[in-house]
């Protein structure tokens, strides 16, 4: 299945491997991957780290919050509503068409109390209530680039006006080497909230390989033992960086302003095959 959206050419292609998953394409590039049986299994290495993330928000079971920005093929949100029955989510995507796409083709199921909204993040959370969500998930890519009004301090401010006390951050980080913008997106969550961790492949960290990072950051104590542990059984192990070497990491990078933030960087040719 193949059609023309906002975002380029999405194209949903089967998975061989389960009767009834998907991979949803953007312009080629791997976007999302969604098991309509199995609505819990988390295919891509980044997704199974948010997955681990939604895991340890609350205990196993309880209903949470989540404000998604970025929807693509809906994948987390499907995830906590089958891992967390009666959870409310809001998505925001700014690709209506992709989203027509996701939702004649992937069907939510009816029970599941997930509501999808059309247009831009930054303005969507702008209007959501102070301290409604448990969870804000940054997962946006126009162009396979996160856009630069989503990367800054003042970004962050709305953020953290619409969690709860105590609620989560997540973002999705794409970059390679020299990891200038990992950097500064580390120093810009760091400036904003009182706990930080990463979570990825040790080769992105190194600077070896173009790839993504998941950014998790909260004001209160965050499970980083328990993340990694999990995150180094995954199938494809990653590391989780946190305290002091996650300072040594960025390196005296700067919090990053809507004066001075940038889009995420483009994916080198060849990144996807």
């Amino acid at each position: 299945m193949t059609a023309e959206v906002a975002g380029g050419t999405a194209r949903l292609v089967p998975d061989p491997d389960r009767p009834r998953a998907w991979t949803l394409l953007l312009d080629g590039a791997p976007q999302s991957h969604v098991d309509l049986d199995d609505p819990a299994h988390l295919g891509f290495e980044y997704q199974r780290r948010f997955g681990h993330i939604a895991d340890l928000l609350a205990p196993p079971g309880q209903p949470v919050r989540v404000l998604h920005l970025g929807g693509g093929a809906l994948t987390l949100a499907r995830y906590i509503a089958a891992t967390r029955p009666r959870s409310t989510q809001q998505v925001v995507e700014a690709d209506e068409a992709l989203t027509q796409l996701v939702r004649g083709e992937l069907p939510l199921e009816r029970s599941w109390r997930i509501r999808v909204r059309s247009g831009d993040a930054r303005e969507a959370l702008g209007k959501l209530p102070e301290g409604w969500a448990d969870l804000v998930v940054a997962d946006v890519f126009s162009g396979a680039r996160t856009p630069a009004h989503l990367t800054s301090a003042e970004f962050l401010a709305e953020v953290r006006r619409v969690l709860r006390p105590g609620g989560w951050y997540a973002a999705n980080v794409a970059d390679g080497p020299p990891l200038r913008h990992l950097r500064g997106q580390v120093a810009t969550v760091a400036s904003a909230f009182g706990a930080c961790c990463v979570l990825a492949d040790p080769a992105v960290l190194r600077g070896r390989r173009f790839g993504n990072s998941v950014l998790l950051a909260a004001d209160g104590q965050l499970p980083v033992e328990e993340l990694t542990r999990r995150t180094a059984g995954d199938s494809h192990p990653g590391r989780v960086e946190a305290g002091r070497s996650l300072e040594a990491f960025t390196g005296g990078a700067r919090p990053v302003t809507d004066a001075s933030a940038e889009a995420s960087p483009h994916p080198p040719e060849g990144t996807f095959g």
